[in-house]
């Protein structure tokens, strides 16, 4: 019978990883899976009011549009659950090649769905049902990329090579961004009938380039030597939440970090475009655009930087400088001034919150061993991200009778912001921890428990 290692004791990677590979995989499947993903959010703030809900209460009607939204990051802790447990059990690659073909399903059933002016009720049900199924999706994506990415690293690279994941899923906004804006612009009849149809039915495509270009990846070395020594986790949920609990938790409060994406992405879009301000839709996705589009050069900069001079110093300082920028952003917004928004959309966006967002593949992976990595990370992430995605819901209900009122919305983000910067701060700094030794307990609190045992 072949010995398996103790939980807390790390196999010895035998076989030489393929960072460049593996980082280009994460970074196209993420781009297509969140071009996916993305587009119902612009889709939420600029159509679905119209289209999937009754046209006589258009207040009720964005506000229920915009909790839609957020289905998705409710179904992705339950997704976290069930991808976690089988990424770690049956490996990475599998888990990333059915979580693209399952959103880009998903995501082409949306484009094909009947309106509420055709059938009434069912078609805002029949919405939720694969929202709900875009969030399961979603919840093992970012995970099984992040795992694959981060073990397939040499150790002193670990940030850049993992932060292509996040760098991708930019992409992949970026994606959804330049497909809209053409949409957004047609005539309303065209838009409210045919158009809004386009950006989802082409996500046939996904589902295609996702099978044939994810399939032909290798596993890690990491996991494909765990298994051949029979030491995968049987139950990885239940080792997890045993040994490493303390982590989960700080994964779920860091990755509050999201609020400024959904705040940014989706509530901002609406108040620019709402009668109190009175930008253009497509003059607002394309601050969305190229703030991506900064942040596609910004991630990797800061991820490479963390490489260098540790995780937390760079995330605390995007985290707290949200938690500035959002207040300059609303108020540049509240102006009306488009030049404004623009550049300080970018500057906010696409550079300081890339500190944040390009770290955090590597610093919650590093949080736990090869073992549970995947559970750690998916369940971790995704329900802090669910938090982050009904925050558009609460934003809606307390940005006044108008919503018109930004100053509440900024100061909920930017404690969202603190949040994130105090369980960052407080953790353990790994860019230097052997990709070997990630996620054990430091030695000198082994020894210990060792002494402990003795007494």
């Amino acid at each position: 019978m072949t010995a398996h290692p103790p939980a807390d004791l790390p196999p010895t990677p035998t076989v030489q990883g393929k960072p460049r590979k593996a980082a280009f995989a994460a970074w196209i499947g993420s781009a297509l899976e969140y071009y996916d993903f993305f587009i119902y959010g612009s889709a939420a703030a600029l159509v679905f009011p119209k289209v999937f809900f009754d046209p006589d209460d258009p207040a009720t009607a964005t506000l229920i549009s915009l909790a839609t939204f957020g289905v998705a990051y409710a179904a992705r802790p339950i997704g976290a659950l069930f991808l976690g447990h089988f990424g770690d059990r049956l490996g990475r690659r599998r888990i990333m090649v059915w979580t693209l073909m399952l959103m880009g399903l998903s995501t082409f059933l949306i484009g094909c769905l009947p309106t509420y002016g055709q059938v009434g009720t069912p078609a805002p049900v029949l919405l939720v049902a694969m929202r709900v199924l875009q969030g399961l999706s979603a919840a093992g994506e970012q995970a099984s990329a992040n795992s694959m990415t981060l073990e397939h690293a040499p150790d002193h690279r670990r940030g850049y090579f993992t932060s292509f994941t996040l760098n991708g899923t930019q992409a992949g906004q970026i994606l959804a961004t330049l497909v809209f804006i053409p949409i957004a612009s047609l005539p309303e009849d065209q838009l409210y009938t045919w158009g809004w149809r386009i950006p989802f039915l082409l996500s046939v495509v996904v589902a295609v380039a996702g099978y044939v270009i994810r399939r032909k990846l290798e596993e890690t070395p990491v996991f494909e030597q765990a298994a051949a020594e029979d030491a995968v986790a049987k139950l990885p949920l239940a080792e997890l939440l045993r040994d490493h609990w303390a982590s989960v938790l700080r994964v779920i409060a860091a990755a509050l970090i999201a609020t400024v994406s959904t705040i940014f992405s989706v509530w901002a879009l609406t108040y620019a475009t709402s009668d109190a301000v009175g930008l253009s839709r497509t003059g607002m996705l394309w601050v969305n655009g190229a703030a991506n589009g900064v942040a596609l050069l910004a991630i990797p900069l800061w991820a490479h930087l963390s490489d260098r001079i540790g995780r937390k110093p760079v995330f605390v300082g995007g985290a707290l400088g949200c938690g500035v920028m959002i207040f300059v952003y609303l108020w540049a917004i509240s102006t009306g001034s488009y030049p404004l928004v623009f550049f300080v959309g970018l500057a906010f966006f696409g550079v300081v919150y890339s500190m944040a967002n390009g770290i955090w593949p590597s610093f919650y992976g590093e949080m736990f061993p090869a073992r549970v990595r995947l559970s750690g990370m998916a369940i971790g992430t995704q329900i802090g991200f669910a938090i982050a995605g009904f925050a558009v819901t609460f934003a809606a209900e307390i940005d006044g009778p108008a919503g018109d009122d930004w100053f509440p919305v900024a100061v909920f983000t930017a404690a969202f912001c603190v949040i994130c910067a105090v369980a960052v701060a407080t953790g353990r700094e790994t860019h230097k921890v052997p990709t070997a030794e990630l996620g054990l307990r430091p030695a000198k609190d082994a020894a210990r428990e060792r002494v402990g045992a003795t007494l």
